[in-house]
């Protein structure tokens, strides 16, 4: 007679045999990108400073809109004026609207030195309205070249002046690949961002 399996030997096979059978049946996703991208401000403001007052005299910095292009998390890639393509092996770690709108926040933040908030609910207060198009952020082949172009839109109070603003940073000689167009990208949509924020205390 056999002796009869351990029970621990014996859940641990069926667990295994389980596990088979499923695999050949679901799948759990795409197989991840090599490399996540996401925009990371070169300044920011030191550990312990602070910005206080009231929340109708803050700036708020509102989600640029994009088109379908950007609205995915993958880095577009202009081949030539009508085709478009996307960088193989990489993503962003979320859509590239919201990683923008952080990047500017926090750059605002640092060079103004004002109360700077983000998002939706802050939508019926603020001295200051920061929102835009994000028209392109990412890389173009016929100019070898990473490229962000924002266009800006500064308003306050219902009824003020509103005053818009187009913004572009080109970084060259970047080769199509991850490696090198990850901190390009970050590199352009840091000196777009810087040029929001100097326009902002320029009033």
């Amino acid at each position: 007679m056999r002796p009869a399996a351990a029970p621990g030997i014996l859940k641990g096979a069926l667990f295994a045999v389980s596990c088979l059978v499923l695999s050949g049946c679901i799948s759990l996703g795409e197989k991840a990108p090599e490399q996540l991208f996401r925009l990371t401000p070169e300044e920011t403001a030191p550990t312990g400073a602070t910005a206080s007052g009231k929340l109708s005299d803050a700036i708020v910095v509102m989600d640029p809109e994009t088109d379908r292009s950007l609205d995915v998390l993958r880095i577009p890639v202009r081949v030539d004026a009508s085709q478009l393509a996307y960088l193989q092996n990489a993503a962003w770690i979320e859509k590239p609207a919201r990683e923008f709108r952080s990047l500017l926040a926090e750059t605002v933040r640092t060079e103004t030195g004002r109360l700077v908030v983000e998002g939706g609910d802050f939508e019926v207060t603020g001295e200051t309205f920061l929102r835009g198009r994000l028209l392109e952020m990412g890389y173009d082949v016929p100019r070898g070249a990473v490229v962000v172009r924002f266009d800006a839109i500064r308003s306050g109070a219902p009824g003020s002046e509103v005053v818009t603003k187009r913004f572009e940073a080109v970084v060259t000689g970047v080769e199509p690949k991850a490696k090198y167009v990850g901190p390009a990208l970050n590199q352009a949509a840091n000196d777009v961002a810087r040029q929001v924020a100097d326009w902002i205390k320029g009033g």
